[in-house]
């Protein structure tokens, strides 16, 4: 992890505001550190050191202070283009999701491109601050790069390929499912269809479900169309982004933690009858449908039709849940045990001590993960913005990135939706949140008022 042990406050942040969906990325390109707040303050301590002049001794300018400055303004002007970069990505997101558009218009493998892109433009800022800092503090004159490849999110390179490239790999796969059926010589009966595509996946792309998702890039679909390796939610597009392209229309539904998948079809026996000790329900949608544990075990062709089939927005929903859920076990892996809801039922209790300012300590987590999941929830938000339980997780992401202000204002509107009792909990956290953010207000007055002696 690049920029993990930084502390938080010196780690690039992106502030987007969900209610208005306009992103606001602070980013400050001069030399030193970049915060992203909403007022893009950056660190006196850094802006010091950084308009520290050369005493005036009627000398020139050295070619090493000429060139920190030229890299100087290199690095404002690449800042400025990744704002636009991130910018750009969850506009176009918002506007292949948006409501407007009809739900079957809605591109599963766009929009979840759009995610990498933006995901991935953030963690290549980051690795080039990184960079840029280090050859800083080296007094390097060597200079970054100025040009990129690449104008539009559209032309950012994904592992090698930009969206147009991706999107292309999924047409040349079913390609090759209609290569495998050309020698079948059996038309295009829907068993023979299903059963080329698996081939295809499975045998001759080497694609792999984990049930167990350990690295964040089993939950991008850039990567997992390069390694194979992916989650189930992310193999169901990919089944159902091929099928659509052979005009063979695959839906599915949400069964406990697992999504299964179908094509629709007036024959559902079909689908489980056992050939060579497996049917292609089973197939299709992997182990979790032999596992007496699952709930998906007890799906056969008669409860089949009873399901709630999800909508294009539904599922890009699932795989955003899950691609929060991996950053933030990632940003908390060193507090063992730490949950989002852990400090409102430490409030909740009536003990004492839990009425003090400081039994609301923050525990540090990894911060590039812990924005990175923030981000997947912003764009649930848009999905659904009723929804009070990703409100009120949003709500505690901020508040463990320190954003107290953001924290409260988040928490606040859930509260509008949260059952009574929840609401109870959440109103008594609100209210430590207050005393958190008067706190650290007081505690940034104190430094600005405080006389050093030299």
């Amino acid at each position: 992890m690049i920029i993990s042990g930084v502390k938080a406050s010196s780690v690039a942040m992106v502030s987007i505001d969900i209610c208005s969906r306009i992103i606001r990325c602070d980013f400050d390109g001069r030399v030193g550190c970049w915060i992203g707040n909403e007022k893009g303050k950056w660190n006196k301590l850094a802006a010091a050191a950084a308009s520290t002049k050369a005493p005036k001794l009627g000398m020139s300018i050295s070619p090493l202070a000429s060139s920190a400055a030229l890299a100087e303004t290199r690095w404002s002007s690449r800042a400025k283009f990744y704002k636009e970069v991130l910018k750009d990505a969850r506009e176009k997101f918002t506007q292949e999701i948006s409501f407007q558009s009809k739900d079957k218009d809605i591109s599963l493998a766009k929009a979840l491109l759009y995610v990498a892109s933006e995901d991935e433009a953030f963690m290549d800022f980051n690795r080039e601050m990184d960079s840029y800092s280090l050859q800083n503090e080296r007094r390097s004159t060597s200079l970054p790069s100025d040009t990129l490849d690449w104008k539009c999110v559209e032309a950012m390179p994904l592992a090698g390929k930009n969206m147009s490239e991706w999107m292309a790999e999924l047409d040349s796969i079913a390609r090759e499912v209609e290569a495998e059926l050309v020698p079948r010589d059996i038309g295009c009966h829907l068993v023979e269809v299903l059963d080329a595509v698996n081939v295809v996946l499975f045998k001759s792309r080497g694609f792999k479900r984990s049930s167990v998702i350990v690295d964040s890039k089993c939950s991008y679909l850039h990567s997992v169309l390069s390694s194979g390796y992916c989650s189930a939610i992310l193999l169901s597009v990919i089944y159902i982004e091929v099928c659509r392209r052979l005009n063979l229309t695959i839906v599915g539904s949400r069964i406990g933690e697992e999504f299964l998948i179908w094509p629709q079809t007036g024959n559902p026996e079909e689908l489980f009858k056992v050939t060579s000790g497996h049917s292609l329900f089973g197939i299709v949608n992997g182990k979790c449908v032999d596992d007496p544990r699952s709930m998906a075990s007890d799906i056969n062709s008669n409860s089949l039709s009873e399901l709630e089939i999800a909508t294009n927005r539904d599922i890009i929903g699932i795989a955003l849940a899950n691609l929060m859920r991996i950053h933030w076990k990632r940003a908390s892996r060193a507090n063992h045990g730490l949950m989002l809801t852990s400090p409102l039922r430490s409030v909740d209790k009536s003990d004492e001590k839990f009425k003090k300012t400081d039994a609301l300590t923050v525990p540090f987590l990894r911060p590039q993960d812990l924005r990175l999941a923030i981000m997947a929830s912003q764009r649930l938000l848009i999905l659904q913005p009723h929804n009070w339980t990703l409100r009120r997780d949003h709500g505690m992401m901020l508040y463990y990135s320190r954003e107290y202000e953001e924290a409260v204002q988040e928490l606040s509107i859930c509260m509008v939706f949260a059952p009574e009792e929840e609401a109870e909990v959440l109103e008594a956290f609100v209210e430590k949140l207050h005393l958190l953010r008067l706190e650290s207000s007081w505690k940034n007055l104190e430094r600005k008022g405080r006389l050093t002696v030299t």
